[in-house]
């Protein structure tokens, strides 16, 4: 409970920046960091609409990753341009979407898998292969929108170089460690459905997600 605590302080500290970022550009009179600023602090929400609308409970520490990656890349890397400050921050940046999205896709498929009026059993196996799937084709469709984005509009989302003027390199080491980052959930996901205990951070937060949503499972096992 004491680091449910601490998590959603976190969370409201990161949220409280991101206002006071608001502000200053307003106040700067920079108005597209502003909007984006403001469509980021909305974004920081959507855990809690959806827990609110849907009455579902979302561990603490999963909201507080999203958030966290939602300030990192966007506020920090767009809008605060640590993108071109720091050359390794948008590879840290797509290994924690591998681990974030593989966290997601696995508490998805096993919602379904355990949900009694659906009527699915997939083997672990499975679970886990489609948990890996959906971080890595997230993250494909990921690299698409930064494609569109910078030919359309003229950006430079794919970090284009001297070097590497068509942004293939970029491109390439965004899906590697995409896949790695998915690979190790996926692996630890596994783990957890063969022998149910809780030993990894992963296996803690399915274990939280269950005891909390006790209404969408039908224990089988």
């Amino acid at each position: 409970m004491k680091e449910h605590v601490i998590h959603r302080r976190l969370t409201f500290a990161l949220q409280a920046i991101l206002v006071v970022g608001f502000i200053a550009e307003l106040w700067a009179k920079q108005w597209f960091a502003a909007v984006i600023t403001g469509a980021i602090i909305l974004i920081t929400f959507v855990p809690l609409f959806v827990e609110k609308r849907f009455r579902v409970f979302i561990p603490p520490e999963v909201v507080l990753l999203s958030i966290a990656f939602v300030f990192a890349s966007l506020f920090l890397g767009e809008v605060r341009g640590y993108y071109e400050l720091y050359w390794w921050w948008d590879i840290a940046l797509h290994t924690g979407s591998g681990f974030l999205l593989g966290v997601i896709g696995f508490l998805l498929v096993y919602l379904l898998n355990e949900t009694e009026e659906i009527g699915v059993h997939m083997k672990p196996g499975f679970v886990a292969f489609f948990a890996f799937l959906f971080a890595v084709g997230i993250g494909a469709l990921w690299e698409i929108f930064e494609f569109s984005m910078d030919s359309f509009f003229g950006m430079n989302m794919q970090k284009v170089m001297l070097g590497d003027p068509s942004g293939l390199t970029d491109t390439m080491w965004d899906l590697i460690v995409d896949t790695l980052g998915a690979l190790i959930i996926s692996v630890l996901g596994y783990g957890y459905l063969k022998t149910a205990r809780n030993e990894s951070f992963l296996e803690r937060w399915i274990y939280a997600f269950i005891k909390s949503n006790p209404r969408f499972f039908n224990q089988r096992r």
